[in-house]
């Protein structure tokens, strides 16, 4: 089936009946009515043909999965959701209010990646810039990025104005790996199942906290300096 949906795109967009059918598993009230909604509302800009056709990209696709997530499980307004994919489309991962936080990036689907080539054209960095984020271990040493990455080169830009380059920043990576170990032990003596739902969830309300924490305790550091 999936060879022959790419046969019939070639450039790889896919038709409202080819999303309904990747996210109606997801979200059964998805119609094409409720797509055309969402267009009407400048929430997803779909490419078109010729004809006029609709034509959908992956990223489109992921950007629908967020909007809809946010709906269904954070029972955001479209306002709020507007002001979110701005946000994301700014480079930065803001978070989604709920009495829960989460960042986007958290919501978005795995496969949201980018090349190289891609974050530096959305960050403005250079290859040796990358480069050295990626030796020390700010970065994962791959082909492709998380679209976090974004923010995260982002901060370590201006960072590097201030002085502060990625080398100096190796110890943050290190405590940063030993708060993770923290985690991971604090979340499977909950008894919960690891990878789950449940103990990701967990892990990201622990490394809230472990943040404020840490904010304050800077915090005092620099008021005492």
């Amino acid at each position: 089936m999936a060879a022959s949906q790419a046969r019939q795109n070639p450039s790889g967009l896919l038709s409202i009946g080819h999303v309904l059918a990747r996210l109606q598993d997801d979200f059964a009230d998805l119609t094409p009515s409720k797509l055309r909604f969402l267009e009407e509302q400048g929430l997803v800009t779909p490419e078109r043909t010729k004809s006029g056709y609709r034509k959908f990209s992956q990223a489109h696709i992921e950007r629908l999965r967020l909007i809809l997530t946010l709906q269904r499980d954070h029972y955001l307004p479209l306002k709020v959701i507007a002001e979110v994919l701005e946000e994301l489309d700014a480079g930065r991962d803001p978070i989604i209010p709920g009495a829960a936080p989460r960042s986007a990036s958290s919501i978005l689907a795995p496969k949201r990646v980018l090349s190289s080539e891609e974050l530096r054209r959305l960050t403005g960095a250079s290859p040796r810039f990358i480069g050295e984020a990626i030796a020390a271990g700010l970065l994962p040493a791959a082909e492709v990025f998380p679209h976090d990455a974004v923010a995260q080169v982002t901060a370590l830009l201006k960072l590097s104005e201030q002085g502060i380059t990625p080398r100096h920043l190796r110890p943050l990576r290190v405590a940063a790996e030993r708060e993770a170990e923290l985690i991971g032990h604090a979340v499977s003596t909950r008894g919960v199942k690891a990878a789950s739902p449940a103990a990701v969830e967990g892990a990201l309300e622990i490394a809230d906290h472990l943040d404020t924490v840490r904010a304050g305790v800077l915090r005092r550091r620099i008021g005492n300096a």
